[in-house]
This record gives C-alpha cells, sequence and structure tokens, in this order.
C-alpha cells in the first residue's frame, strides 16, 4: 500500500509540482485545495478533494477517511503588498488556518509536516549568502505570517512530538520539462514575478516589463536575487520527506542556488532564451526591497542530500518559456 501525504495547496504552482514529483516517486498524494488561487487544471496527480483550510470539519473528515502518513503545507496567501494592505487577511489564512491543519494532523497521529516557508522570513539581510541561522526579522506582514507558523510547528513538535522540515524558499521559477508532459507551471493571478512577466512581454508586443529601481548597490543597478527552479523545490520536499519518516530531528532548510542575477540580467536571459524584442520601463524602486537576497543552501546539500538540476538561469528561463506558450489562457 502507498504511504499517503496530505498535499495543501496542492491545485498551485509549486503545490502542484510536488504532488507530481510524490507521484513519480511512489507516493499516494492526496491533494486538498479550496481552488481560490490554484488551478483546477493543476490537479492532475494523485487524488484531490475540494476544501478549505478554515473548515475544521472538512479537514476531520479528510483525516479520517485516509490514513495520512505526512502533510506538504502550501496553502497560503503570498503578495507582499496585499499582506501589508489587509494583514488580517493573511493572518487568518495562514497562521489561524495552519493551526486547524496542525491540530488535525495531531489529533490523527500525523508522523510531520513539510512546510512551504520563505526567506521573507529573514527580513533585511545583514549578511550574504543568507544561512539558516541569519535573524529572523521580516519587514512585512507576510513574512511575519511565514516566521508565526515556523513558531507555531516548533511548540508542536515540542509539546506533541509532531516533527518538521521548514524549507526557506529563495525566488521559485521555471516549470516542469516539456518531455514529462506535466502542463503544470508558473500561473499567478494578478502576476507579480519577474520571470513570467518579461515571458509575457515577450510574447505580446503591446506589454512591458519594469525594472522598480535602478540605483541599488549592486553590479548594476538592479536588484539581485536567487532564482531556484520548481522542480529542485519539488525534490527537496521529497527529501525533507523522507528524512523525517527515517527518525530525523526537526529542522529549516534554506532552497536556493546560492548565486544571483540582477534584473537587468533576468530580462537579457529572456531576451536571447525567447529571440524576441522586449519593452522594459524603468520606475521608482519598492519601498524595502533590499539591495540582494542570496541564499546559502549548504545544510540542504548536506543534511538532505539535494543537488539543484535546474540550477542556471538560461535553463529556467527555458522551461518557462516552454511553459508560457502553452498555457491555457495564454495570449
Amino acid at each position: 500500500m502507498k504511504t499517503t501525504i496530505l498535499v495543501t495547496g496542492g491545485a498551485g504552482y509549486i503545490g502542484s509540482h510536488a504532488a507530481m514529483a510524490l507521484d513519480m516517486a511512489g507516493y499516494d498524494a492526496l491533494v486538498f485545495d479550496n481552488l481560490s488561487t490554484g488551478h483546477a487544471d493543476f490537479l492532475r496527480f494523485g487524488r484531490h478533494v475540494i476544501g478549505d483550510l478554515a473548515d475544521r470539519e472538512a479537514l476531520k473528515a479528510v483525516f479520517s477517511a485516509n490514513n495520512i502518513t505526512a502533510v506538504m503545507h502550501f496553502a497560503a496567501f503570498a503578495y507582499v503588498e496585499e499582506s501589508v494592505a489587509d494583514p488580517a487577511k493573511y493572518y487568518r489564512n495562514n497562521v489561524a488556518n495552519t493551526l486547524n491543519l496542525l491540530e488535525a494532523a495531531r489529533e490523527h497521529g500525523t508522523r510531520g509536516i513539510i512546510f512551504s516557508s520563505t526567506c521573507a522570513t529573514y527580513g533585511m539581510p545583514t549578511h550574504l549568502p543568507l544561512r539558516e541561522d541569519h535573524s529572523q526579522v521580516p519587514i512585512n506582514p507576510y513574512g511575519r505570517t511565514k516566521l508565526a507558523i515556523e513558531w507555531l510547528l516548533r511548540d508542536f513538535a515540542h509539546a506533541y512530538g509532531l516533527a518538521y522540515s521548514a524549507l526557506r524558499y529563495f525566488n521559485a521559477a521555471g516549470a516542469a520539462p516539456g518531455h514529462l508532459d506535466a502542463r503544470i507551471g508558473e500561473w499567478h493571478k494578478p502576476e507579480t514575478h519577474l520571470i513570467p512577466l518579461a515571458l509575457q512581454a515577450a510574447l505580446d508586443a503591446q506589454k512591458s516589463v519594469s525594472i522598480l529601481g535602478t540605483d541599488y548597490n549592486t553590479r548594476d543597478g538592479t536588484c539581485i536575487r536567487d532564482y531556484i527552479h520548481v522542480c529542485d523545490l519539488a525534490d527537496a520536499h521529497i527529501l525533507a520527506l523522507e528524512r523525517l519518516l527515517a527518525g530525523e530531528k526537526s529542522a529549516a532548510f534554506n532552497l536556493g542556488n546560492g548565486q544571483g542575477y540582477s534584473v537587468r540580467e533576468v530580462i537579457d536571459c529572456v531576451r536571447a532564451v525567447t529571440g524576441r524584442p522586449l519593452a522594459v520601463k524603468e520606475a521608482p524602486r519598492r519601498p524595502g526591497d533590499p539591495d540582494a537576497l542570496v541564499g546559502d543552501a549548504a545544510k540542504a546539500i548536506h543534511e538532505l542530500g539535494w543537488q539543484p538540476k535546474f540550477a542556471d538561469l538560461e535553463h529556467i528561463v527555458r522551461t518557462a518559456w516552454e511553459w508560457e506558450q502553452g498555457r491555457p489562457d495564454a495570449l
């Protein structure tokens, strides 16, 4: 009998790739998603239940009806600017609903939680690359809700023995390679991430991509970020799961490539991959954006045995371009 793993938010961008990775690794992926931001088109792997983490009875029913060994928890709101404008929405959905999930998991004997955390829990970096022991002082409600969940996990692990891995992502990008015929990729509404915005501008000459700030203390004046392929993220979730099931202690891990690319370098890469002109507009910087965010993933490499397969930016952009051209609502 296959080991059942509950995947909350499994109809979203990263969650759907994790469900695919679970399915390919021989697990029974049970996706739980309310489709508020996810896509029914992404329910392609394992089984699925349409439900909301705010509904405790629905959670009880799904745990009672299935022998769930562990949970991969992706369900969350993730727009920084929205979190500033409406923090109540973020604390209710991200934190309170995670508490519902953890209580249900504990009551039904679930062994562990793999949590989709973020480098936003660190706040403004004091040194680079960022390691897991860097101070965590998030500068927006989104990051604070993710940090609050990490504290919830620590307290549940201490009090109830519910093991966890908190995986702190840097900038997820790319899509499942076409040879997998996965038909999943980055599809947010609204889209705020640089690579898909640049690719959409390459597809549509009426669109442009904005550079938000050209006066940063970087090699070309634009922000530098660490991009990690979504399939590499999914692989790390499988390794973190197997580590927990083997009885290893709870821990947090950075997931990044350890190298950064500037906004201009990403745009140049999109031009090279697509072979198309790309209209660019320069705009003022956003408040609170650090000059650079680059992660040190040595801990994940050494303790999880993780090794990114799509570490170069061109490969990441190429898979994203392949997806963008065939997306269900593509231009």
